[in-house]
């Protein structure tokens, strides 16, 4: 719009050298939405060009310079006027002076570091742009352009099988075990849960997903749990020695990987939460820390050959007396809906609460932490 006989005279475009090659990639807007932006990885150049296009071709534009810049930002949403800037990077295209017809200027950022994976949450987006810049006495013109970013990661090292004894002190036993700790973002659960001592009238048994976003330091910290999926895997009661299946794939869900402290200002962890629903409604829960990677993109196999290289890893990893050798990872009881998510597994000899629970013994009614069973 012009204001006085002022307004924009000159339309700023972004184009990539690449951009016909370059592979496209989903990502969610703040509102929710799902739009393709280009995909580049950590280390790519971004290279391109900047047109200017004069809407009126016998009037000359006055600047003051015109620059590109390449910038990587944290936004908080509940801090939406500091930028925390992680990656800052200026090319200047032309020095102060006037332009008299259309043009363009070429424009390299070589080996870019890209440190973090995009995301947009519920309180806070990291996003990647470049935005070109025509500066102008009273007012600059802006043109930026959002890209996506994808870290990939090599398969891990050490991969634990999670295996655990948890239960209520002459109530309920159970042994879980999930063939890994850690997922990549395509992968398949393959588990099994064992009934060892049944004296609650189980009616339900589900697995679900929680993705945890955690925001902000100190006193101005926020967490926010979103239930991913919900995981039906048994419905009836068990018996004693009962063994129940479990085969969740990950691909069918909207998931990231898992980010630790990222510039320390979020962090996006998920967890496998084991829940099981008495015929009194009370609820009995194990939650399980997993951590989610990225895979460059190989051949696709098929699912069911996914699952079925899964079921031949899951049937010869070691048997549940063994012990367990991963790191312990500290767990808090997830606030709202609960979910089931994969996580290392914890050393033997440390004491593990499966959460709040109500266990009737006799005619009282005791509450009670689950814990690790001996």
């Amino acid at each position: 719009m012009s204001f006085f006989g002022f307004g924009q005279s000159v339309e700023v475009e972004i184009l990539l050298n690449d951009a016909e090659s370059r592979k496209r990639a989903e990502h969610k807007t703040e509102d929710g939405k799902k739009e393709k932006y280009f995909l580049f990885y950590d280390g790519e150049t971004v290279s391109g060009k900047v047109s200017l296009a004069l809407k009126n071709p016998n009037k000359r534009l006055e600047h003051q310079g015109i620059k590109i810049e390449f910038i990587g930002q944290i936004e908080l949403y509940y801090d939406r006027g500091n930028h925390h800037e992680f990656v800052s990077l200026v090319k200047d295209l032309a020095r102060p002076g006037e332009i008299s017809q259309s043009q363009a200027f070429d424009f390299e950022f070589t080996h870019v570091e890209k440190p973090y994976e995009s995301y947009t949450g519920q309180n806070v987006k990291l996003r990647y742009f470049l935005r070109a810049t025509i500066s102008r006495r009273l007012n600059d013109v802006v043109k930026e352009m959002d890209i996506v970013v994808h870290t990939l990661s090599t398969y891990p090292e050490l991969n634990s099988s999670i295996k655990m004894e948890v239960g209520i002190e002459d109530c309920l036993h159970i042994e879980f075990e999930y063939n890994k700790s850690k997922y990549h973002l395509k992968d398949v659960i393959v588990g099994k849960i064992y009934f060892l001592l049944v004296r609650i009238k189980i009616k339900h048994m589900e697995i679900d997903i929680i993705k945890r976003e955690t925001t902000g330091t100190g006193p101005n910290v926020y967490h926010e749990n979103d239930t991913i999926a919900k995981y039906e895997i048994m419905d009836g009661a068990p018996v004693r020695g009962e063994s129940i299946p479990i085969r969740l794939f990950l691909a069918g869900y909207e998931l990231t990987p898992t980010m630790r402290d990222i510039n320390k200002k979020f962090s996006v962890r998920y967890y496998l939460n084991l829940v099981l629903i008495d015929e009194e409604e009370r609820r009995y829960f194990k939650q399980q820390e997993v951590v989610l990677w990225r895979k460059g993109d190989i051949v696709r196999k098929s699912m069911s050959h996914q699952a079925a290289i899964a079921s031949q890893r899951f049937e010869g990893t070691a048997s549940l007396g063994e012990t367990l050798t991963s790191n312990v990872l500290e767990q808090k009881p997830v606030e709202g809906p609960l979910a089931l998510v994969p996580s290392p597994v914890r050393n033997s000899g440390h004491r593990d609460s499966l959460g709040s629970v109500s266990c009737v013994n006799g005619s009282s009614v005791e509450h009670r932490r689950l814990g690790r069973a001996h």
